[in-house]
């Protein structure tokens, strides 16, 4: 989910995403000097742990990270954790959707209550007036439903199981949010609607479509939906929150009513083996893709395309990814280049910490990386 209103250690390369006959080819010619100017810099953002991956085409996959995993045991982070990727969950979600797209099944301008007949139908909010496209694009006019006074106390619904259906019932109770000129309000409430329109499509949910759209077609043998687990694959990268000035850990959490927006768990390989795939069109066909990326301005004066973010950590260079947070601390930062080539992903055990430097890490690396 958006959220709302010690030492490094050395990376090695990821046998299983690279070839033995490409990490030697690109052994000999790698450079890890930026990737090591990058985890001293992130030693120094106040984050305890941070998992960090890294493709370039003569490093190939790189896994490491600084700091540690478990504050308790002393665990040192290695690069192979699982976390909550938050709202990065919600570019999975739109690939879904888009493919349903390509495959005739959807059209990005029928209307949610095409599918959802009378479902989005209040005074002040109209499924019938509002598109797929626009659901994808925060452009809907719906409120987030983490706006609703039930979750003004998110940790009182710590351990609940909540569906998302009763999310968007939530959210559309709620006045109409603020919107940029462009119309962009980011709401939570949009992707768990994609999520029950992909349900009424497919008789699946959107879990299960991701699993079988995504995560078995790429191999991504270490990504997976919780469902009502609360506790996190070994090894995990433990999350921490800040209670009364202190960092609390909070890895225990029920996030089903995340679902589409936010609910995936994954490691940094396999983020960055999606991210690739998906921007060099394993995924999705040209039309589609092309559509993802077709943006425009976001409350962040970013460009929001459809599930996606573009970036500019660099003035004059362009970047993909989607950033994520979750309440329980965890923490998502990615950046890829349109074709692929580069990707930096950070998996993040807090929200507390220097996200403008961190911001600066990711955008030196990715310029530096070859």
């Amino acid at each position: 989910m958006r959220a709302r209103t010690s030492g490094v250690v050395a990376l090695a390369v990821t046998a299983s995403l690279v070839t033995a006959p490409a990490a030697a080819a690109a052994t000999a010619q790698c450079d890890t000097r930026p990737i090591q100017t990058a985890l001293e810099a992130l030693k120094g953002v106040g984050a305890p742990g941070i998992v960090v991956t890294v493709k370039s085409p003569r490093c190939g996959i790189r896994n490491g990270g600084v700091g540690l995993a478990d504050r308790r045991t002393g665990r040192a982070v290695t690069g192979d954790e699982h976390s909550r990727i938050g709202s990065d969950t919600k570019a999975w979600t739109a690939t879904v959707v888009l493919q349903l797209v390509g495959e005739g099944r959807i059209s990005l301008d029928d209307t949610v209550d095409r599918y959802l007949p009378g479902l989005v139908r209040t005074r002040r909010y109209d499924g019938r007036e509002i598109t797929i496209r626009q659901v994808l694009q925060h452009t809907s006019g719906l409120p987030d439903y983490l706006e609703a006074p039930f979750w003004d106390d998110e940790e009182a619904h710590r351990w609940d199981h909540i569906e998302p259906l009763r999310t968007v019932k939530q959210a559309l109770a709620l006045s109409p949010p603020d919107r940029t000129p462009s119309g962009f309000a980011y709401a939570n409430t949009n992707y768990n609607l994609a999520g029950l329109i992909v349900t009424k499509v497919t008789g699946r949910g959107i879990g299960a479509e991701i699993e079988r759209r995504i995560i078995q077609p790429l191999g991504l043998r270490e990504t997976y939906w919780p469902g009502d687990r609360t506790t996190i694959a070994k090894p995990d990268l433990r999350s921490y929150v800040k209670r009364s000035g202190t960092l609390v850990d909070r890895t225990e959490w029920n996030t089903s009513e995340a679902d589409a927006s936010g609910e995936l768990i994954s490691t940094g390989a396999d983020a960055t083996a999606f991210w690739t795939a998906l921007m060099t069109g394993k995924l999705l066909a040209p039309a589609q893709l092309a559509e993802m990326r077709r943006t425009i301005p976001d409350d962040a004066g970013q460009g929001y395309g459809l599930g996606v973010e573009r970036y500019q950590h660099i003035p004059g260079m362009d970047t993909w990814g989607h950033s994520g947070s979750m309440s329980s601390g965890h923490t998502f930062r990615n950046a890829v280049t349109d074709d692929g080539e580069r990707a930096v992903t950070l998996l993040i055990d807090t929200d507390e910490f220097d996200s403008g430097k961190v911001e600066s890490v990711i955008g030196a690396l990715i310029r530096d990386l070859r």
